[in-house]
């Protein structure tokens, strides 16, 4: 397969040159509509061959085989008009599909486009783009495992730090979540956040790998996994994601999680797993915290998901979320809904993560892992460190699930050790506050969170200025 890394950054170089393209998240939008596209044309090419009678979705004239693959085809004005033409281009053909024969499936296409537009006005540069795509082969099985590597490309050199990073775990979180999880087959998995599927591309391969073995087990898993996203690109580039990894109708909904009425949640909308990167500190519609009981209505994202999550998942449903520091500490509405969680859940693994892991976001995060039904009564605590000699994660130094060998090599028998350590929830300080720190480290050399240093810092001001004060006073 040709260098993933090369194709990317030679889209993100032509659509610089495009005069109707503006900035990271218009790129990535345009890439995401073209993507699907082609992987969605690719999948349909894979089923004609082994279902008898299988029809696409996407009209004849509008499939990627028949107008994008040949380098040589529809270019310039010709092809933004085949594209953009009010009456029967490509866009308003496809954001009014129907198709009798596979209505679910259109109706997934006909989302795509309804949230999607073609910035780009040169056909010239848009024929370099899509000739630069035809060099992935997403029918080629080796290609299918590299698939992973793709989107990262996709979302490391695309995404701007602003505005795309809270669609970006990485994926060594990924695999080490689900893993830890462990999701079985004929489970009904979740992700109420699910950004471009990572999540749920990994509990796939998971379940996969270990206990798919018939058609019947296959079918069993197509209708087990669910996942909910809001932003428009990130949902496309997720349903572009499932259908990839084999789900011929992923059950993928571009909807506001946080507008699920909370006591409209009842057994037949509970799920056996959770796996999550909810957004922190993302803006919420207005009057969203009213779905909410009214002791933890608020307006911080990833609060509302903590009790939304408790809430989905079914009695003994297991849960594994990333989590802010600024969720675990503080009080008001906060320390109530921690309350909650350790009293509606054991929560019994908290993993402290360094600033530097969503990078380029430096931001303490912690992994939660916790099951409904049995009150809390101690959280196991491990610190993952740096690699030795490394001062932090990085674009080229990323974190890495060979890193996480030790903490899975302790989690089915735990001791305390320099990295690992437990709390009765009888000790925690008052409020509940999960923010413990590691007592078999010194404190000087810990990393501190950006409210720790500047807490320390007006500290020693405050001292500064005192010893000034009483200074002037012994002089005057």
């Amino acid at each position: 397969m040709p260098n993933i890394s090369s194709i990317i950054k030679n889209v993100r170089n032509i659509m610089r040159q495009d005069r109707g393209v503006s900035g990271d998240a218009q790129r990535l939008e345009q890439l995401g509509w073209l993507l699907f596209l082609k992987i969605l044309d690719d999948k349909d090419q894979e089923l004609e061959l082994i279902r008898d009678r299988y029809r696409s979705v996407i009209p004849e004239k509008f499939q990627w085989r028949n107008w994008a693959v040949d380098p040589e085809g529809i270019t310039g004005v010709d092809l933004i008009l085949f594209i953009d033409h009010p009456t029967d281009g490509l866009f308003v053909t496809l954001k009014n599909l129907k198709a009798p024969h596979a209505p679910q499936r259109a109706m997934l296409v006909r989302e795509v486009f309804d949230g999607s537009n073609n910035y780009m006005k040169s056909g010239y540069e848009l024929r370099k783009v899509i000739n630069q795509l035809n060099g992935f082969d997403f029918n080629n099985n080796e290609d299918r495992h590299v698939f992973g590597t793709v989107y990262e490309s996709i979302l490391v050199e695309l995404r701007d730090a602003g505005n795309k990073g809270e669609y970006y775990t990485p994926r060594a979180i990924t695999q080490l979540m689900t893993q830890m999880t462990a999701p079985r087959l004929g489970e009904k998995i979740l992700d109420p956040a699910a950004g471009t599927g990572g999540f749920l591309s990994a509990a796939i391969d998971y379940i996969r790998d270990k206990e798919v073995h018939t058609l019947d087990d296959e079918a069993t898993l197509q209708k087990s996994i669910t996942g909910w996203e809001l932003k428009p690109v990130s949902y496309v580039l997720g349903l572009t994601n499932l259908i990839l990894h084999g789900l011929d109708v992923p059950d993928w909904h571009y909807l506001d999680s946080l507008m699920t009425e909370y006591n409209s949640i009842g057994p037949k909308q509970q799920v056996d797993v959770i796996l999550a990167n909810p957004p922190f500190g993302a803006s919420i519609a207005d009057g969203v915290e009213t779905n909410f009981p009214q002791s933890f209505r608020c307006r911080e994202s990833a609060d509302l998901f903590v009790i939304l999550m408790i809430q989905l998942l079914k009695p003994g449903g297991r849960c594994a979320i990333v989590l802010p520091d600024g969720c675990i500490t503080g009080d008001g509405y906060k320390e109530r809904i921690r309350e909650k969680l350790l009293t509606d859940c054991n929560l019994h693994t908290i993993v402290r993560l360094p600033q530097s892991t969503f990078f380029p976001a430096t931001v303490s995060t912690n992994l939660l892992f916790f099951q409904k039904g049995t009150p809390t009564k101690e959280i196991w605590y491990w610190e993952h460190r740096l690699p030795e000699g490394q001062k932090s994660y990085s674009k080229t130094k990323a974190i890495q699930f060979e890193s996480f060998a030790p903490l899975i090599d302790w989690w089915d028998q735990r001791e305390e050790s320099d990295v690992a350590w437990k709390v009765k929830v009888g000790d925690l300080k008052r409020g509940f506050d999960l923010d413990v720190k590691n007592p078999h480290r010194e404190e000087e050399a810990r990393d501190l969170s950006a409210t720790e240093v500047l807490s320390r810092l007006n500290a020693s001001v405050e001292t500064t200025q005192k010893l000034l004060a009483e200074l002037q006073r012994q002089i005057g």
